[in-house]
């Protein structure tokens, strides 16, 4: 798939799953009880041990049923890195203008970090196709919907502060997609073995995002 159409996808998706692990094997099993409950945007943390390894165990059991990616890249030689092990999606928390030139000439959908509206139009003028806005707990979707007033045409997904109770809200601002971390899938309930939950978790917030665009 070409990034326009992975990014058609995440659209269609609504939510991405954002995974920081606490081993190899178990966070292959939090994605496997996130795809049961119908999450299937994923996205790997760099954070996350064995990241390259896991995203390759990911691609090669899921295939195309599943929009796997990387984030957390602070490093430009990790853009070649993610791409080989599989990752069809980066993610950055951070504009930095080396590592996001790397991004943007992978050829693959490209989202950078940014808070202020600096930081935006400028992760966005250097090539981002999607701008994460993060931590999204900081100003909430007030601080989106205000964003959104100079740059009604820069696509937005917000990371951090986001869970079940508010997803209604995130979308009434316009982003494209809303990005989930311990909220959707908590690494104490995989140390724990409660996938079933996490399955859970994971059936609820696709209920809600498919209410939420109705």
């Amino acid at each position: 798939m070409n990034k326009a159409e992975v990014l058609e996808q995440v659209k269609e998706l609504g939510v991405l799953a954002v995974i920081r692990g606490p081993s190899r094997e178990l966070t292959v099993k939090m994605v496997d009880a996130l795809v049961a409950g119908g999450i299937l945007g994923i996205e790997i943390t760099y954070s996350t041990p064995g990241a390259e390894d896991v995203v390759r165990t990911l691609s090669s059991k899921f295939g195309s049923r599943i929009v796997l990616g990387m984030g957390t890249l602070t490093k430009p030689e990790q853009v070649l890195s993610a791409k080989d092990a599989g990752a069809c999606f980066l993610v950055s928390p951070i504009c930095d203008a080396n590592l996001l030139k790397e991004m943007v000439s992978s050829g693959l959908l490209t989202m950078a970090g940014a808070l202020t509206p600096t930081e935006v139009f400028q992760a966005y003028s250097l090539g981002a196709d999607v701008i994460k806005i993060f931590p999204g707990s900081l100003g909430g979707p007030a601080y989106i919907k205000a964003l959104k007033g100079p740059f009604p045409y820069i696509p937005m997904i917000p990371t951090g502060g986001v869970n079940a109770g508010n997803v209604a809200e995130w979308f009434s601002t316009g982003v494209v997609a809303i990005g989930a971390g311990s909220e959707l899938c908590p690494p104490q309930l995989a140390k724990e073995g409660k996938f079933d939950e996490i399955s859970e978790r994971a059936a609820e917030f696709v209920r809600v995002v498919k209410t939420s665009r109705i």
